[in-house]
């Protein structure tokens, strides 16, 4: 059965080649509907088998024309149209345009003038200095096509985790309605919450294994069985592969913390016990002091810990310690001193500061998004459409005359709202450092969030020393997404979080965490860089439609990735000390 993500990638890939053929308008009708597929509360498909066809010309952007290709793909597992389109235009175009600075249009063109279909055709055409003489190309682009290959090719291979954690809550919500589980849970780097997901994985405990892996393999949504045996199995559901491991209920805690890794930390929490006279490993904790030769059996010697995952780390003298945290870097350390981060939660979040309108690239009403905020329980809510600049697609950004008359109408509809609403800007980090807002622009708003969006092939000195001009710009409060990154599709820019968390502690100017799942930027890593030169965290939704606010629980639980506390981030703090900050 088709799912919103797999439905959300062909119309994606349809627009791409529209571009490459060079068809105007439609390509942005087609990815405006794949990314309201894509935040779609509910599996379309279910729908469409439910006999609900119309149900679908309900999704914004979804016409008759999209509505009708849809159900031919849940109906039949192709588009005929984009079946045409594909062998006219034979192109891999979603890993040709991974790489940096190669859009649809450019792989048209490169297709056109030199045949070329597949990155291995376009690494031997830039090795052969062919590219080069394509007419607006030149030996810089193909130095960058070279560059960016290793990239290109090792991108792809795993899932947003917007996409998977989705998927492995409806495992979940399936394992817990089988009779015969007693508990489940997922693990891997899914339950570490990593940005990208090879497989989803999932832990049950169970005293009939068999039972549990018959009924998992026969689930409805479960479209091909890979393999499986009486402890395990794994299956394809749409585009991903689901691994179940079940074990008894007395070494669910163990198997738990050891499948939950990342390999690593368990590697480091092993030493940490042996250095104790004791042995871990997915069967549980045990005492082997007295033993000489605890390696000739995995569960030798006296089991101490293993039910519970919490057990685990008490049979070593430490508290529990959160999957975010378990990737090596002083988690085992802090835990032993007590000194382990009193970690944000989704609650402890009071508002959003960095969304999209219909007045930018957004697709609804300043109403309709403080409407939707409201929902959410918030404090206080921020409108930042983009400002005209370098990297805002299709002239999408205001003009200052458009930002002053939009201050104006979100002042309006503040003044009538249930919460707290601040006008801002997403303005744009040019690559000298530059927003280009006058001082006029700047006295009218509440909040600036300066970000980049072009230029992201500067090296890392360049990259680092433009933000911190950003971050020093007075009227800057949050720099927005820093890296400009789009998982899976471009690596964006290379920098210093350390020295950039240095800048923001001096100038009182929040980094961001943009929770978007194809953004999750800063990330875990730079996040805790930042936050031990004391630089403040913003974590917003970059949101153009109200569903997707909901993307603040991947932006969440990316900063606690970074070990980051709700005194850590401007968007937990009560709102009279939001305003102190802002002003």
């Amino acid at each position: 059965m088709a799912t919103n993500a797999e439905l959300a990638a062909r119309f994606e890939e349809f627009a791409d080649l529209l571009e490459a053929d060079g068809v105007e308008y439609k390509p942005r009708a087609y990815r405006r509907a794949a990314e309201n597929i894509r935040a779609h509360p509910s599996p379309i498909a279910d729908r469409i088998e439910a006999g609900d066809r119309e149900a679908v010309e309900t999704i914004d952007g979804v016409g008759d024309a999209i509505s009708s290709k849809i159900v031919e793909y849940v109906e039949t597992g192709e588009i005929d149209e984009l079946e045409a389109l594909r062998a006219e235009l034979p192109i891999d175009i979603t890993e040709i345009t991974r790489i940096e600075g190669v859009g649809p249009k450019t792989a048209g063109k490169l297709y056109r003038e030199l045949g070329i279909e597949t990155l291995d055709d376009l690494e031997a055409a830039a090795e052969a200095g062919e590219v080069q003489e394509v007419k607006g190309f030149g030996p810089k682009t193909e130095r960058n096509i070279l560059e960016n290959l290793e990239f290109a090719r090792t991108v792809g291979q795993r899932q947003l985790l917007g996409e998977a954690r989705p998927l492995a809550d409806d495992v979940l919500a399936f394992l817990e309605s089988v009779p015969e589980v007693d508990r489940c849970e997922v693990a891997g780097s899914i339950r570490r919450w990593r940005e990208t997901i090879g497989d989803v994985d999932v832990l049950a405990a169970t005293e009939d294994g068999e039972a549990v892996v018959e009924r998992f393999v026969a689930w409805d949504s479960v479209d091909d069985e890979i393999e499986s045996g009486p402890e395990k199995a794994s299956v394809r559901v749409g585009e991903s592969r689901v691994d179940l491991r079940v074990v008894v209920p007395a070494e669910f805690g163990s198997a738990l913390q050891y499948f939950t890794g990342s390999k690593d930390h368990n590697v480091s929490l092993r030493n940490y016990a042996i250095d104790r006279g004791m042995k871990l490993n997915e069967y549980g904790a045990f005492d082997v002091s007295a033993i000489a030769d605890h390696e000739a059996d995995q569960r030798i010697g006296d089991r101490v810990a293993g039910e519970t995952e919490e057990g685990m780390y008490e049979a070593l003298g430490l508290p529990w310690i959160p999957p975010e945290l378990r990737t090596d870097r002083g988690e085992i350390a802090a835990a032993e001193a007590g000194t382990l981060p009193d970690l944000l939660t989704r609650g402890d979040i009071r508002g959003d500061l960095h969304s999209h309108t219909e007045w930018s690239d957004g697709n609804t009403t300043i109403e309709a998004m403080v409407e939707a905020a409201a929902e959410q329980g918030y404090d206080y809510f921020g409108i930042a459409d983009h400002a005209e600049g370098p990297g805002i697609v299709g002239g999408m950004g205001l003009s200052e005359t458009e930002i002053l008359e939009q201050v104006d109408a979100i002042r309006a509809v503040g003044a009538e709202a249930e919460i707290e609403v601040f006008a801002g800007i997403e303005a744009n980090v040019d690559a000298a450092g530059e927003i280009g807002l006058s001082e006029a622009v700047i006295e009218a708003l509440d909040v600036v969030v300066a970000s980049t969006h072009s230029a992201l092939g500067q090296d890392a000195e360049t990259a680092t020393d433009r933000l911190v001009s950003a971050i020093e710009t007075p009227a800057v409060d949050v720099l927005g997404h820093p890296s400009g990154r789009l998982l899976n599709e471009r690596s964006g820019l290379e920098f210093d979080a350390a020295a950039l968390g240095t800048a923001a502690a001096e100038h009182d100017t929040a980094l961001e965490v943009n929770s978007d799942p194809h953004r999750l930027d800063l990330w875990g890593s730079a996040v805790q860089a930042a936050l031990e030169e004391g630089a403040p965290i913003a974590i917003n939704t970059d949101s153009h439609r109200p569903a997707t606010l909901e993307y603040m629980r991947w932006g969440v639980h990316t900063a606690r990735r970074g070990w980051a506390e709700p005194d850590d981030v401007i968007n937990a703090w009560e709102l009279a000390d939001l305003r102190e900050f802002l002003h």
